[in-house]
């Protein structure tokens, strides 16, 4: 069964989805504050979190640097603003996803399930990927550059493995979306852009991503 973690201070949300998403075989687990959250994913083990932004304590963006610094588990973040700048700074700072408040139960179902899928299923063909210093284990779905593990979300993983696996080619941003996420509502081109720049920041010295003006993203790594 899915375990997952919700990380916010709404009690009444907590125990409406807790129920909801039991029809679903998804069990999740709550935490009202940020500390008890973090402490419980030191401790316990979990598929997703959902993480709320307005916080007390510590406002979700803080959290979720704290998760990324230990883990690459996938998190969803939830904002009842529904600013776009708030969807940014949760990409660029390693969220997989976002979901603005209020929303419906089934949508936030539907894109932990692709988020799930994505994760477990991501590979396919060959389990290493070489190209020079840089390597990705598909099977472990990880990255490592001149021997160093990088580290990387989900996201960025599935980014990474998406480019390589179409070295040479360019790839459009729409394309890309369409392959990260699997669906297309309430998914913008700028995700892509950002995801990129902090993925190329991650392969340094590394410099196998390149910009098509007017296109999209081309690897240029030759595989071995």
């Amino acid at each position: 069964m899915t375990q997952i973690l919700l990380i916010d201070d709404d009690t009444q949300l907590a125990d409406l989805l807790s129920e909801y998403l039991a029809r679903f075989d998804i069990t999740l687990s709550s935490a009202g504050r940020p500390s008890e959250g973090l402490a419980r994913l030191g401790t316990q083990e979990f598929d997703l979190v959902i993480l709320d932004i307005m916080l007390p304590e510590m406002d979700g963006f803080e959290v979720c640097k704290k998760i990324r610094r230990a883990s690459d588990i996938p998190i969803i973040m939830l904002t009842a603003r529904g600013e776009v700048m708030d969807r940014i700074v949760g990409l660029e700072i390693g969220a997989d996803d976002y979901l603005p408040k209020p929303f419906e139960p089934r949508e936030l179902v539907a894109r932990i399930q692709t988020i799930l899928k994505r994760s477990q299923t991501g590979v396919r063909n060959n389990r290493l990927l070489h190209f020079g210093e840089l390597v990705l284990d598909c099977h472990a779905r990880q990255a490592s550059v001149q021997g160093q593990p990088l580290e990387l979300s989900s996201m960025e993983y599935q980014l990474l493995e998406c480019l390589a696996r179409e070295a040479g080619r360019t790839l459009h941003r729409d394309d890309i979306l369409n392959r990260l996420k699997g669906i297309e509502a309430d998914i913008y081109t700028r995700s892509v852009d950002i995801a990129v720049s902090r993925l190329r920041q991650k392969l340094k010295p590394l410099d196998l991503i390149k910009t098509v003006r007017g296109e999209g993203y081309v690897f240029i790594g030759r595989p071995e």
